[in-house]
């Protein structure tokens, strides 16, 4: 009886460990790795097998960040009646927890990062973004960095100490009449921004940065014909948009622009893009195109969600991962590669004449 006890006790303490087990088994394999140690090598291999296991455990898989414009500053020294990544807030990251951030989006995926605002050289005289270009190309080894700027704080010092780990400098210039400049906001005091133009230009040839253009197509611009001056200045790209309203930062009651003064059909972005369609390096954006193919981060690391005509919020990188983050985005990954959102944007693959 009593040998009969003992081994109905041992069987269910046999069955209680199996349980036990299997528990522990699920706890382990449901574990993620805590940090991220550098430098990287080595870690691509562990973070795709952790991605497929998030994929499946979610059962939704989440688009890859290839791309991803990172807006660090909302803050900047022009004031573009257009502008739709308004100074709502003066709030930077401290730098480590930005250069966290990218490690985490090099993990998951990324390709490019593209540094923009705001405008990104006020933020310590351009030593902030110039310490993430080359913490993204030298220590992330990411094939493409790129700064969107308007220009006017830019030094050829910082060219000096960051400009070998730049790829691309886009610089944006709506005209090349400088009457138009100043009435769309592009301006600052005495500074012409055209003649700034030309000197970047020709910085980005010394230092062997690839010259990008960006321009945003408006009711003032519209007629204007830029061929010369752009074949002239011989950007690797001239990224044309159509002005686009985004609810409460260039239109609404929240806003801290009225950009409606600034729209423009669809009919007439389609005569300046005929206008300019001898340009070899013109790559047009209308408002379809660009709305929902964009990865945008602000400057607390968030996805910003553009579908419903508003900027809506993910939770931070920092704080749910990239892969929960993206999901939120609105990112419409086939238009970001019908658009032409991936090209060559190493420069060492364009292979230009310096």
């Amino acid at each position: 009886m009593h040998l009969d006890m003992l081994g109905r006790l041992l069987s269910l303490g046999r069955a209680v460990l199996a349980v036990l087990r299997g528990q522990l088994s699920a706890l382990c394999w449901n574990l993620t790795p805590l940090s991220l140690s550098l430098p990287f090598s080595g870690w691509r291999r562990d973070s795709a097998r952790r991605r497929e296991r998030e994929q499946e455990w979610d059962g939704d898989a989440s688009p890859t960040p290839t791309s991803v414009n990172y807006h660090f500053t909302r803050q900047c020294n022009y004031k573009c009646g257009f502008c739709f990544h308004t100074a709502k807030t003066s709030f930077v990251l401290p730098l480590e927890e930005a250069k966290r951030g990218l490690a985490m989006l090099k993990e998951a995926g990324m390709e490019k990062i593209n540094f923009s605002g705001g405008e990104p050289f006020l933020q310590d005289r351009g030593e902030f973004v110039g310490k993430l270009v080359k913490f993204c190309k030298q220590e992330l080894k990411l094939p493409s960095v790129s700064i969107v700027s308007n220009g006017s704080l830019i030094t050829r010092r910082w060219f000096k100490n960051y400009g070998e780990y730049l790829d691309i400098l886009a610089i944006s210039c709506d005209s090349f009449n400088e009457d138009v400049n100043v009435l769309i906001g592009r301006s600052q005091g005495k500074k012409n921004h055209v003649e700034n133009l030309h000197k970047l230009r020709q910085w980005c040839r010394e230092y062997a940065v690839a010259f990008k253009i960006n321009s945003v197509i408006n009711r003032f611009n519209v007629e204007e014909d830029m061929n010369e001056q752009i074949k002239a200045l011989h950007p690797v790209r001239w990224k044309v948009f159509q002005c686009l309203l985004i609810e409460g930062e260039n239109s609404g009651e929240d806003a801290l622009r009225e950009a409606e003064k600034f729209v423009i059909s669809d009919e007439d972005f389609e005569q300046f893009l005929d206008r300019h369609k001898d340009v070899s390096c013109l790559v047009p954006e209308s408002n379809e195109k660009m709305r929902d193919s964009y990865l945008i981060l602000d400057e607390y690391m968030r996805f910003l969600n553009c579908r419903n005509g508003r900027k809506e919020p993910s939770k931070s990188i920092l704080d749910v991962g990239v892969n929960a983050a993206i999901k939120f985005s609105g990112f419409d990954e086939k238009m970001f590669l019908t658009r032409g959102g991936k090209y060559v944007w190493s420069k060492a693959d364009m292979k230009l004449d310096w």
